[in-house]
């Protein structure tokens, strides 16, 4: 079936939008995947859809990923049960657009949490089986947000802006080893993702010609687990703005700085 056959992939929020997008997918390649987020309930009927339509076993187990205490404990579990973990797909988030004035704290420290600390905890807990076997790949839902921050953003960019410095460190210090480490880099998808970072619709309302297809973004994402590479960006065009930016950001954000207001 290719070669995700037979493979455990572990999926951190994956109770909708493209975490269970990628899972049925994988699982349809006869991998087998672990699915991760807070909710029993949708990771419990998400597995059972699987079950259904493919010849794999999908498990998983609940988990808040800023509970770092509780990340050592389902980690272990993990291992125990499956053995090896050969891919694990970070993909645990949320935003929150608000003026950085506005926006509260605990927002913001929530974010951190989840996007940061909680993608670390996890990947933490899945590297010494790894460096062991000196075999793995981690990749890491990071944004466009993170090369090319924009309004009402601050807390959201300052996180995806930490996901990829993380990855990056990561990515050399495992560079002696065969663990490959990639982040990926979406712009705006059409997920519920929006529900909670665009309360006022506006944002949607003014990009929803540029928005990614959920599905489109998950089969890149698996095309990144077949052949592993430094960084996916999606779309391309959206990508050559952060080049152009980090090249000459003063005449940029003249130039363009109206056009990313769009929160």
């Amino acid at each position: 079936m290719g070669i995700l056959a037979n493979k455990n992939i572990v999926i951190t929020g994956a109770s909708s939008g493209i975490g269970e997008k990628v899972a049925l997918k994988v699982a349809e390649l006869g991998a087998r995947p672990i699915l991760i987020a807070r909710s029993k309930d949708k990771l419990n009927q998400i597995c059972e859809d699987i079950n259904k339509k493919t010849s794999v076993e999908c498990i998983y187990f609940p988990l808040d990923v800023s509970d770092f205490e509780q990340t050592k404990v389902v980690f272990t579990q993990i291992l125990e049960k499956v053995g090896t973990i050969d891919i694990l797909l970070n993909n645990a988030g949320f935003g929150v657009f608000e003026s950085f004035l506005e926006s509260s704290f605990e927002d913001i420290e929530k974010m951190f949490k989840v996007n940061v600390l909680g993608l670390m905890a996890c990947t933490k807990e899945v590297l010494p089986s790894m460096i062991e076997r000196n075999n793995g790949h981690i990749i890491n839902i990071a944004s466009q947000a993170g090369k090319l921050a924009t309004p009402k953003s601050s807390g959201y960019s300052a996180t995806k802006h930490a996901v990829l410095g993380f990855t990056n460190s990561l990515r050399m210090e495992l560079a002696k080893t065969n663990i490959s480490v990639s982040a990926v880099n979406p712009g705006p998808i059409e997920t519920n993702f929006f529900k909670i970072a665009d309360k006022s619709g506006n944002y949607v309302k003014n990009v929803k010609r540029y928005m990614l297809n959920s599905d489109m973004v998950a089969d890149q994402v698996i095309q990144l687990m077949i052949h592993p590479k430094r960084e996916l960006n999606l779309p391309r065009w959206m990508n050559l703005g952060s080049v152009i930016y980090n090249l000459f950001p003063s005449t940029f954000e003249k130039l363009a700085g109206k056009m990313f207001d769009k929160k």
